[in-house]
């Protein structure tokens, strides 16, 4: 039997950390795939850690792996534990906000169990799902990143910098990731697509933008970031 790792990285989120795991253990997975849930848990001062204990109390059969970070080391860096704890066949990443909806794994996924794809990306620019309307230059931001990523990694993707990536969990752990924070976008991103006779593939998601009163924690700095890590893993390329 297949099985789906979903990789949670969790930093101050006890606002909505209990409704993601709620919705993602809600989800029945196609094929009867089954889930192993890696929840990182980057140094919170919350009570994100609180809540992912009560959680795994509270429901000894599900089967949830808990890592917590001593020092606040990024979402990358979060990511890279979760990455390296996986055992399913497939590996997926879950914001723990609720900007995703876990409701579509299943399309993500259908590419990947068709032999079509390695690599599935859930674009929040194309198809006709909802999509919550907020900022007209982060959109721009992203567009504009993508187009730069593509521009080195000779793809064609709509959305690179899309929380929802799902891999083939062997493709994901032979990769050495080094970006801590949200540099992991652009470096997994290049990194994959010099892989020979990889498949990529996108589907259209919805996505449930939040505000930064909401929560939402990336910036322009972020931004900045990115093109660093675009240019130097894309000019890697081509040494």
């Amino acid at each position: 039997m297949k099985s789906l790792s979903i990789i949670i990285p969790a930093y101050n989120e006890e606002r909505t950390l209990l409704k993601i795991l709620d919705a993602v253990f809600a989800v029945e997975l196609t094929n009867g795939i089954t889930k192993e849930v890696i929840v990182v848990n980057d140094c919170s001062t919350d009570k994100t850690q609180a809540i992912i204990d009560n959680y795994i109390l509270l429901y000894p059969n599900y089967n949830i792996v808990s890592h917590q970070h001593e020092v606040n080391q990024g979402k990358g860096a979060a990511i890279h534990r979760g990455i390296k704890s996986a055992t399913g066949d497939y590996t997926v990443i879950q914001d723990a906000d609720l900007e995703y909806d876990p409701e579509e794994f299943n399309d993500l996924i259908r590419p990947i169990l068709k032999d079509n794809a390695d690599v599935v990306y859930g674009s929040r620019f194309m198809g006709s799902k909802p999509h919550r309307i907020l900022f007209f230059w982060h959109t721009i931001g992203n567009k504009f990143l993508t187009m730069l990523s593509n521009l080195f990694s000779n793809l064609n993707l709509t959305d690179m910098e899309t929380c929802y990536k799902m891999i083939r969990t062997s493709t994901l752990q032979s990769l050495n990731l080094t970006e801590k924070r949200f540099g992991f976008e652009p470096e997994v991103t290049a990194k994959l697509s010099r892989i020979k006779r990889i498949k990529f593939y996108e589907v259209g998601i919805s996505y449930y933008g939040r505000t930064y009163e909401d929560g939402k924690k990336i910036g322009w700095k972020d931004g900045i970031r990115a093109i660093y890590c675009i240019l130097k893993y894309g000019l890697l390329r081509w040494r």
